[in-house]
């Protein structure tokens, strides 16, 4: 890949990053600026009975878990570590959609982040999904939970078929493959196409 389209790709990254960010931000202000104060059992039905907003702090992780808990922090720097480590191995090979899917985890972890440094901890949640039929209720998230979600099975889904780019230690191991098997091949070419000389006749390039 050449450089000037590894620099687009990674623009294109950046630019679904700062749109999530911005969207997450946006949502989260017109949350706490109407639905204030949290977990005062105001629901706003999206659609039906499926899907709401409802207003509440999470000081756990994506979704609620671990709340409260020292785990937290050392899954978040794993991750950190784990997404920092994939985006630099793609960095000038990945293809677009190796990009983009950073973008959107990245942006949602962005996100996120800025809540815990604004509110002292805790982020805000609002979307609330749940199935009254079965009884079932989801775990309160946000647009940046839902963007590392996507963004995170999306990337399963490039590692399971292949899409990923591999490393500069391999893409450099199959030239020198190639190499070795010319030279291997050389000798047995010159020997097949080689002249067969009858006894006592001199090599065509001898001087007499």
């Amino acid at each position: 890949m050449s450089a000037r389209r590894a620099r687009l790709y990674d623009l294109l990254a950046l630019l679904v990053m700062v749109l999530v960010v911005a969207l997450d931000q946006w949502t989260k202000a017109l949350v706490v600026r109407y639905l204030s104060p949290p977990d005062s059992g105001r629901v706003v039905p999206l659609l039906g009975e499926y899907l709401s907003l409802y207003y509440t702090r999470n000081s756990g992780a994506a979704f609620g878990l671990f709340a409260n808990s020292v785990v937290l922090a050392g899954l978040i720097a794993v991750a950190v570590a784990v997404v920092i480590t994939l985006y630099l191995r793609g960095l000038n090979s990945g293809p677009l959609s190796y990009k983009l899917v950073f973008g959107l985890i990245i942006g949602g972890a962005v996100g996120n982040l800025i809540d815990r440094v604004r509110h002292g901890g805790y982020v805000v949640d609002f979307i609330l999904f749940r199935i009254p039929q079965i009884g079932f209720r989801f775990a309160v998230f946000n647009l940046a939970d839902s963007a590392i979600t996507v963004g995170v099975i999306l990337l399963l889904l490039l590692m399971v078929t292949g899409a990923l780019p591999r490393t500069s230690g391999s893409a450099e191991q199959s030239p020198r493959r190639g190499t070795t098997a010319e030279i291997e091949r050389a000798p047995t070419e010159q020997t097949a196409t080689s002249p067969t000389l009858r006894p006592g006749q001199p090599p065509a390039n001898s001087h007499r």
